[in-house]
């Protein structure tokens, strides 16, 4: 174990952890004994079925104060700009869209308040599919808990730390790392710097899981020992708290008489973790040709069509770039997949203008697309120097599935909507030989 800004941490990718908080409150030897030590109830988390594939199967055995099923009747309350597939009021655009920052939140707005759905696809029912969502707050939830039954939560901040209090401990996630709380574990999330803001990818999916690496080798991307998850920790608190739950597309809540995150001790595979994109070890091209994004894919969902995701993401921390006569910015093109990008910090190496930190874009397949008329006239004349791509963090969900937007992100103020105009005085320089 390590220690990070006070908190432990429990490392490598999907391993069978386990963990306590106060000693001799994990039996050994079995998981459920006639009764659990120091009178804590035993209770399982089933993330996959019982007989899924072993390389596949996630379930934890977690140690409580009292027992999950303790709680009285959910009642559905207002699902704000939170919204899940199939959009039913939605628009599938075939343009190329871009937005800016969401604008500040009102006073008083947590993690969960704060969700703004920008697109989804797929059925969240059917467990097929993503939805985007980008959170704006400056509250901390303090007796105020989330459920997500509909998926897993990869977070990405691009301003202002996140403290994640969950059922299996807590980690602090800051710009520049991603988060990613398993489909059904309660937390609720701290705001230290008294505002934050940053990406929400909700997988309906199977779970993210690390790329094969093929002809990479054994090493390369992103090492499982850099994903790290938090050891455990008990909130013992006797007073009334909200848990809210997002089930079917839908936030549901009720009334506890205590923290559901009550948990002393646990073991298994199932979660919460993060890692730091500083980590990634990029493989990129030293010869000449810019590579095609999947070598800088961190986590992907997969889908039944093998080699076609259900979501990628994608980072493209600082590196090195190379590449001998050749055009060295993201290439010119048309893809069957979609493709939505955000900006941690600043600037992305296609667009020299325009798509600012804590902004996003959206290509829906096939959408043309590539570098911007400014970055493309510097880049045909830039002397082929080794040059360093530093201070930047872009990152992009890759899905298979076009992608609707909210009828309120379309309609939006902060939608740019003159985006097209990126390629607009992109000019002709064809002369017949």
């Amino acid at each position: 174990m390590t220690a990070t800004t006070g908190l432990e941490y429990l490392h490598g990718f999907g391993n069978e952890h386990h963990s306590e908080a106060v000693p001799g409150t994990l039996p050994w030897g079995q998981n459920g004994p006639q009764r659990a030590p120091h009178g804590l109830y035993a209770e399982q988390l089933s993330a996959t079925a019982f007989t899924e594939s072993r390389v596949h199967n996630r379930r934890t055995w977690v140690y409580r104060i009292l027992p999950s099923a303790r709680h009285g009747a959910f009642r559905r309350i207002d699902d704000g700009h939170l919204r899940s597939a199939p959009l039913t009021d939605g628009v599938l655009d075939v343009n190329r869209l871009r937005w800016n920052p969401m604008p500040d939140p009102a006073p008083g707005t947590d993690f969960l308040d704060g969700l703004y759905t920008l697109a989804a696809n797929g059925d969240v029912v059917e467990q097929s599919g993503i939805a985007i969502h980008t959170y704006h707050c400056n509250l901390s939830m303090d007796s105020r808990y989330f459920f997500d039954l509909d998926g897993e939560l990869l977070i990405v901040p691009q301003s202002g730390t996140l403290r994640i209090h969950s059922e299996v401990g807590i980690l602090d996630v800051a710009p520049g790392e991603i988060a990613v709380v398993g489909r059904a574990i309660g937390f609720r999330v701290a705001v230290p710097d008294g505002t934050a803001r940053g990406y929400v990818l909700e997988n309906y999916g199977a779970y993210l899981a690390l790329p094969e690496l093929g002809p990479i080798g054994a090493n390369g991307l992103a090492h499982p020992r850099d994903f790290v998850y938090p050891v455990a920790a008990y909130e013992d608190r006797d007073e009334t708290v909200e848990v809210v739950r997002k089930f079917g597309g839908h936030l549901w809540a009720t009334e506890l008489d205590h923290s559901p995150l009550d948990v002393v001790a646990w073991h298994g595979t199932h979660g919460v973790y993060k890692y730091d994109t500083a980590r990634f070890h990029v493989m990129s091209s030293v010869t000449w040709d810019h590579p095609d994004p999947s070598i800088f894919t961190l986590l992907s969902s997969p889908s039944e069509r093998p080699g076609v995701a259900n979501v990628d993401v994608v980072v493209f921390p600082p590196r090195w770039n190379v590449i001998e006569h050749s055009f060295r910015p993201p290439y010119f093109h048309r893809n069957t997949m979609t493709e939505f990008m955000g900006l941690v910090t600043g600037v992305h190496d296609a667009k020299a203008e325009g798509f600012v930190p804590g902004g996003a874009s959206l290509h829906n397949m096939w959408a043309p697309h590539g570098p911007d008329a400014e970055t493309y006239e510097l880049a045909v004349a830039a002397d082929l120097k080794p040059q360093k791509l530093d201070g930047s963090l872009p990152f992009m969900f890759e899905t298979r599935r076009p992608l609707h937007v909210t009828d309120f992100a379309h309609a939006s103020d902060h939608r740019q909507s003159d985006y097209d105009s990126s390629w607009r005085d992109l000019r002709r320089h064809f002369r017949v030989p």
